[in-house]
């Protein structure tokens, strides 16, 4: 599958976000343009993924012409955010949290882009590679 186009974006007291065109409610951010780009890869794999488990039909990427034809599109620099070649499979898990916690992660997760289980992997990595 050819690659997705992501629009990046910046405001001046705010972190990178990154957004797919083709695939609303897929969207990462991070604090250094290569975070971003990273949590945009990971972000691309599992709403990918989560697609093909709800058994929805998974989008052919828009060419940047199409992309930039809406005008909304224009203030976001383009990038290209290769699909996994391979699905990385997603397990459910069920465990317990404290519930301040969980409605903690919850805000975090809302105020920056984030779904809950994005922010738990991206906490769960940073704390392996420390």
């Amino acid at each position: 599958m050819r690659p997705y186009i992501a629009l990046i974006h910046k405001d001046a007291d705010s972190d990178f976000g990154v957004s797919f065109p083709d695939l609303p409610g897929c969207v990462a951010t991070g604090q250094t343009l290569d975070e971003a780009r990273d949590m945009a890869a990971e972000a691309l794999a599992l709403h990918l993924e989560g697609l093909e488990q709800d058994g929805e039909a998974i989008p052919e990427p828009s060419t940047l012409e199409a992309v930039m034809a809406n005008a909304e599109n224009r203030d976001g620099v383009a990038i290209l955010v290769a699909a996994p070649t391979a699905a990385v499979k997603t397990i459910r898990i069920n465990i317990a949290l404290p519930e301040d916690v969980l409605m903690a992660i919850d805000r975090y997760a809302e105020a920056n882009g984030y779904s809950r289980s994005g922010l738990l992997v991206k906490a769960a990595k940073m704390a392996i590679a420390a």
